[in-house]
């Protein structure tokens, strides 16, 4: 738009922009607010646009949600910071609205504006907007205040700030769950702006509080205040004033407040200090990971890596293994699969030899679990545990489990199972590879799930790059190139794809013999789809020849004539594809 033809940008037309009936067309509208304001310049935008938005708080939430995150950058717009606070009443009434995305780009707003006023600014109309908010009747106010206290706090006096704790405490002791679960969400932001002696005189109380709350929704939120609170603390405060209010929730009757803590268990006693955690946190991880509860095992089983680096070994060996082997016949499919995909963890943290008496037991029974998770979490580490046991062990037992997953009925399963074969491959080596797995790999390239055979053939491209082009010549390319006497017209296109898909890791030389005369050749072919994906094919062909002094002939000689009997084509997608690749070629 230009904003120099005659002020078409003035609050007028963009009245009649906004109330467009198209949604979108009010999102770009609004999205253009930048350009209006620079067209009204800082007194019109502030005397006629701002007014004027006030009208679209009744808008659909799309456009509430734009126009939120525009607000917070109109300060420069409406006058710098002299005039910023002319954006607030706006957006107090967008921390209003009932829709939570719009109220949470709200507060995000209005902090981004406070942080722009003078403390004079902020006590003449930040302080009232906060104390509205939080003295609201509706909740959905109350709940945006919860967010705003901090960016004030600090650039008030301490008289005002008493008047803010009085606030939030205030809030933590609402009617309302939904005002105390974003009370509890906002206090760790809120500690870290008072003063330390505020922390333990105001703010401890309110963790108290919060912690000990009748509904389980505002004690999970507690959690999250271990890690910004414990930094005020020294050893012997955590262990007088948190201590006791970390094991009350690690023993809550919620099995939701349970999993909150096992889920940031490493976390927790990060900020708790090694001193504690040796004497105090191992027998509640210990009680979690045999909680009754199987999100919660779950949840401590994905820990157990990070908390095993943060006590001595000897509990590791004698507390912990033993969970870990009860944990690998859990009755729940997702505490065995999570378990197995963080136990290899824990090889390089005990070592070889307790690796291969207590870890490797473990490990080959999880790969003959029922449930396939399990399966391919414990192959998707495999770089972690092979360094721990060896490959030759571990082969024994992880090729059954390979087979079996590769036929799984699920296609998902098999998929998942072919993007960890190039990891297997680095593994095992060349000519392991190629007596135990090959035959498998070049199986999926006739899988009747089209996912599977393009997955394959991706696959053999990663088998070039691991075992080199001489490997991929000799071993792959000859079993690939026999598919294209295939009678299933889907093979025979599966053989040009996997083709095409290896030139990426392949020389020239390869590619100039049997690659490319392998794909012309199948420009005779009478099914259309694959003439035309020899067309696509020699597309993805040229940009990797023509640059190549000693294969640029091969365009003119081999590949051009080819396109060109092709562009003639009955088909018309043949023709399409063709004339695109000879386009290609001429540049």
């Amino acid at each position: 738009m230009n904003v120099e033809d005659n002020d078409l940008y003035s609050v007028a037309v963009l009245i009649d922009e906004l109330k467009h009936e198209d949604i979108q067309f009010r999102l770009n509208s609004i999205s253009k607010l930048n350009v209006i304001t620079t067209a009204l310049g800082p007194e019109r935008a502030r005397d006629e646009l701002i007014p004027f938005l006030q009208e679209l708080i009744d808008d659909d939430e799309e456009v509430l949600l734009q126009l939120a995150q525009q607000l917070s950058e109109m300060v420069d717009a409406v006058g710098g910071q002299d005039h910023a606070h002319i954006l607030l009443p706006l957006l107090e009434n967008l921390a209003a609205v009932e829709d939570v995305a719009v109220r949470e780009k709200a507060v995000t707003s209005i902090c981004d504006i406070f942080k722009v006023l003078s403390e004079q600014q902020l006590v003449e109309h930040a302080i009232p907007l906060l104390k509205r908010l939080s003295l609201a009747e509706w909740f959905t106010c109350r709940t945006s205040a919860t967010g705003l206290f901090a960016p004030i706090y600090v650039k008030v006096n301490q008289g005002t700030q008493k008047e803010l704790q009085a606030l939030f405490k205030n809030l933590v002791e609402d009617d309302s769950p939904m005002v105390r679960r974003s009370a509890a969400k906002a206090l760790g932001t809120f500690a870290s702006q008072v003063t330390l002696e505020d922390v333990f005189s105001a703010v401890l109380p309110m963790f108290q509080t919060l912690s000990e709350d009748d509904q389980d929704s505002v004690r999970l939120l507690a959690v999250e205040n271990f890690t910004p609170f414990a930094r005020f603390f020294s050893k012997d405060q955590k262990t007088e004033q948190l201590l006791p209010i970390f094991k009350r929730l690690a023993e809550d009757k919620s099995w939701r407040v349970r999993y909150m803590i096992a889920s940031n268990y490493v976390e927790i006693s990060q900020a708790f200090g090694d001193s504690l955690v040796q004497d105090y946190f191992t027998a509640a991880f210990i009680h979690l990971l045999k909680d009754i509860e199987g999100e919660v095992r779950t949840a401590a089983a994905s820990q157990l890596p990070g908390y095993a680096k943060l006590v001595d070994r000897a509990i590791i060996l004698e507390q912990l293994l033993p969970c870990v082997r009860e944990l690998a016949m859990d009755e729940n499919q997702y505490a065995r699969a999570a378990l197995a995909k963080d136990i290899s963890g824990l090889a390089p943290i005990v070592g070889e030899d307790a690796t291969t008496e207590f870890l490797l037991p473990t490990f080959l029974q999880q790969l003959t679990d029922d449930f396939p998770d399990v399966r391919l979490n414990v192959i998707s580490n495999l770089d972690v545990i092979n360094k721990a046991i060896g490959v030759e062990r571990l082969s024994q037992a992880l090729l059954p489990a390979i087979v079996e997953l590769s036929e799984d009925k699920q296609w998902r399963i098999r998929l998942a199972i072919i993007e960890y074969i190039p990891l297997l491959a680095k593994q095992f080596g060349p000519d392991f590879f190629e007596e135990k797995l090959l035959d498998l790999c070049m199986s999926w390239l006739r899988d009747l799930v089209f996912s599977i055979r393009e997955a394959a053939t991706v696959n053999l491209k990663k088998l070039a790059e691991v075992f080199g082009p001489e490997w991929a010549k000799a071993v792959i390319i000859p079993r690939v190139l026999k598919m294209t006497m295939d009678e299933n017209y889907l093979h025979r296109m599966t053989t040009l794809f996997a083709l095409t898909a290896m030139s990426e890791s392949l020389p020239v030389d390869v590619i100039r013999d049997p690659v490319l005369p392998t794909i012309i050749s199948l420009s005779n072919d009478p099914i259309p789809n694959i003439r035309f994906n020899v067309a696509k094919s020699l597309e993805t062909l040229i940009p990797l020849l023509k640059p190549n002094a000693s294969a640029a002939d091969l365009y003119v000689d081999a590949i051009k004539p080819a396109l060109e009997t092709l562009s003639n084509d009955t088909d018309g997608d043949v023709k399409f594809f063709a004339l695109r690749a000879l386009e290609l070629g001429s540049q």
